[in-house]
């Protein structure tokens, strides 16, 4: 018993939108799987989503945990755990906020930015090594027809 549907529309444009689909969808596994890695990286015994709170700290610099968790895209509940731990880890640190004593700021501790800086060198060689032997004119058109698929 076949589990395939019939293609409603058998266009040969229908075909390259589906194979464009499986690629897609094959980049996105990858880009999860080498998200899972970096992670694991950054601390084994932390979640993920920390490590996303890691580089956006990186990236961006000192922030409240509320700026933290709307960045990325976490419940302040959620991030607050994250950050406790990470905090007890010695990758983060809190320091009262100049601008409102009440309210802390976040930053990465030393640890915590050498920490991602390892993670995200190992993403980068992950990157480098699949984009070896591609010409620059392949890098050129490959990045130029990404910018206009996501700029739609």
């Amino acid at each position: 018993m076949s589990t395939k549907l019939p293609d409603p529309d058998p266009s040969p444009r229908s075909a390259l939108e589906l194979e464009l689909g499986v690629e897609l969808n094959a980049l996105l596994s990858a880009s999860r799987a080498l998200t899972e890695r970096s992670a694991a990286a950054f601390h084994p015994e932390l979640q993920p989503a920390a490590f996303h709170i890691a580089r956006w700290l990186y990236a961006y610099g000192p922030a409240k945990p509320s700026a933290v968790a709307e960045a990325v895209g976490m419940d302040r509940s959620s991030t607050s755990h994250l950050i406790g731990w990470m905090k007890r880890l010695g990758l983060v640190e809190s320091r009262p906020d100049p601008s409102d004593r009440r309210a802390v700021l976040l930053s990465l501790s030393p640890t915590g930015e050498a920490q991602v800086l390892a993670a995200l060198d190992l993403r980068g060689a992950a990157f480098s090594a699949r984009l070896r032997g591609w010409s620059e004119e392949d890098l050129q058109t490959f990045t130029a027809l990404l910018h206009r698929f996501n700029a739609g």
